[in-house]
C-alpha cells in the first residue's frame, strides 16, 4: 500500500490490538432520531419540590428548579423520556455540554435539551465519548444554537465493529471515574478548608476562635493592620509595553493574572520589568505579601522571589516581624476580612481595594507559636489540595491528547 493510500485510511493514530478495519463517516441521523422532553411551563416548576429540573445550563451541575412527581410521572408516561445510557445534550447557550442518564428520577428542559435515540449500531458510551470530538454545525449570530436537523447532519468517525466501540468507551469510562475521583478530592479538601478558616480565625468582635490547637488558651489580640504592617499600593510604568522585556537581566513582573492557580507562592513570572522601569513600579521581595485589589478580590499570595508589582495589587511588608506569614497570608483570606472590605466600601463607588480600607481593618492574632501552628496546618492542607489539582489535571490533559490521537 502506498503511502498516499495509508493517508486515506480512516483509521485513528491510537487503537487497540487486534483491530484493523477502517472506521467509517456516519451522520448522527444515520445512527438515531433525536428527542426531547414534553415542554414544562415556568408555573408549573419551583425552587424546592420533588424531582430536579434540568435545563440547558445546569444539566451534569447542580439544578434549580423542580416539578411535582405528579407532572413528572403523568409526562414520563405518556412523553419522550430518555433511557439509561443515554446522553442529553445542551444545545442553547452551553452548547455540547452533555451528561449520561442514569436512571434517577429527573426532568430535562424541552427544546434546548436533548438525546439520540440510537438504533442499536452504535455502543451509547462510545457516542457520549465521540461527543467530545464532534464539530457541531452550529447555527446563530449572537445566541447560538443546535438545532435538530444539525444534529442529524453533523459527522462522526466510528468503526463498525461493536468490540472495538465498546473497548473504546470502556477505557475512556474508567479515565473520566478517576477524574471525577480526584475532583471530589479536591472539592472535599477545599470545603474543608473554609470550614476550618471559618473556625480557626475569631469572628468579627470575638477574641477566641472556635476551633483551636491543644496548649493555647490566652485571647487573641486585636488590632488596627495598618499598625502593625506597611501597605502599598503597585505601580505600572507607563506605557507599560515600552518597559516589558523578556531579557534575563529586567526583574520579575507580577501583573494580574499572573498569581498560579494552585498554592500561594509566586515563583516565576512570564515577563520582566526593564531597569529603567524600576523607579516607577513597586518592588517587591521573598516574604512579601501581595493582595490583589481587583480580579480575585481580596485574594493573598507570598513572593517567593524578587520582583515589581502590577497596580492591581497591594503590598503588605510585616516590618514589625509581628506575623508568621503563612498565618497572616491564611488570615487575609478569611471571610471575616472579606467582610470587612465589604462593609468598609458600601455606600461608596469602591469596586477595589485600596491601602486605606484595608489598612482601616482590625486583625484578630495570638502569638506567634499559635500562629506558626494554624500556618503550617493549612499550608499541609493546601499542599494536598494542590497534590490532586495536579494529579486531576494530569489526567485532563492525558484524556485531551487520547481523544486526539483515539479518534478519526
Amino acid at each position: 500500500m502506498s503511502k498516499s493510500d495509508e493517508n486515506k485510511r480512516r483509521v485513528p493514530k491510537l487503537r487497540f490490538p487486534g483491530f484493523t478495519e477502517d472506521w467509517e463517516q456516519r451522520k448522527l441521523g444515520e445512527l438515531g432520531t433525536v428527542q426531547t422532553c414534553k415542554r414544562i411551563f415556568k408555573e408549573q416548576t419551583s425552587e424546592h419540590g420533588d424531582i430536579p429540573f434540568f435545563k440547558n445550563g445546569t444539566i451534569g451541575l447542580e439544578p434549580d428548579s423542580y416539578i411535582s412527581r405528579e407532572v413528572y410521572e403523568e409526562f414520563r408516561r405518556l412523553y419522550p423520556y430518555p433511557e439509561v445510557g443515554d446522553t442529553l445534550i445542551s444545545v442553547v447557550g452551553s452548547i455540547g455540554r452533555t451528561a449520561e442518564y442514569k436512571g434517577k428520577d429527573e426532568y430535562f428542559q424541552d427544546s434546548n435539551v436533548v438525546w439520540l435515540k440510537t438504533d442499536g449500531s452504535i455502543n451509547k458510551k462510545f457516542l457520549k465519548i465521540s461527543y467530545q470530538v464532534i464539530k457541531w454545525l452550529i447555527e446563530g449570530s449572537t445566541v447560538k444554537h443546535l438545532y435538530n436537523d444539525n444534529i442529524l447532519r453533523s459527522e462522526i468517525v466510528m468503526p463498525l465493529s461493536q468490540k472495538e466501540q465498546a473497548k473504546i468507551a470502556a477505557y475512556f469510562d474508567k479515565l473520566d471515574h478517576l477524574i471525577t475521583l480526584h475532583q471530589r478530592k479536591c472539592d472535599r479538601l477545599k470545603e474543608l478548608k473554609k470550614g476550618l478558616l471559618q473556625k480557626m480565625f475569631p469572628k468579627n468582635g470575638e477574641k477566641i476562635p472556635e476551633l483551636r490547637f491543644p496548649g493555647f488558651t490566652e485571647d487573641w489580640e486585636q488590632r488596627k493592620f495598618s499598625d502593625l504592617v506597611l501597605i502599598e499600593r503597585g505601580g505600572s510604568p507607563r506605557p507599560i509595553d515600552d518597559y516589558i522585556t523578556d531579557a534575563p537581566n529586567g526583574l520579575n513582573w507580577v501583573k494580574i493574572g499572573d498569581a498560579p492557580e494552585q498554592g500561594r507562592y509566586i515563583t516565576k513570572t512570564v515577563e520582566k520589568i526593564k531597569p529603567e522601569g524600576l523607579s516607577k513600579t513597586r518592588q517587591v521581595q521573598p516574604g512579601d505579601l501581595i493582595l490583589s485589589n481587583s480580579m480575585s478580590f481580596g485574594k493573598p499570595y507570598i513572593m517567593g522571589i524578587n520582583g515589581c508589582i502590577h497596580d492591581g495589587w497591594l503590598l503588605i511588608r510585616d516590618t514589625q516581624s509581628r506575623f508568621d506569614l503563612k498565618f497572616l497570608c491564611h488570615m487575609l483570606g478569611t471571610e471575616q476580612m472579606l467582610n470587612q472590605y465589604r462593609m468598609f466600601a458600601a455606600g461608596s463607588t469602591v469596586n477595589n481595594l485600596n491601602k486605606e480600607l484595608v489598612g482601616n481593618t482590625t486583625v484578630s492574632l495570638p502569638s506567634i507559636e499559635e500562629q506558626r501552628v494554624i500556618g503550617d496546618y493549612l499550608e499541609n492542607i493546601d499542599h494536598l489540595i494542590t497534590l490532586h489539582q495536579r494529579k486531576l489535571d494530569h489526567l485532563k490533559e492525558l484524556k485531551k491528547g487520547l481523544l486526539q490521537q483515539m479518534f478519526v
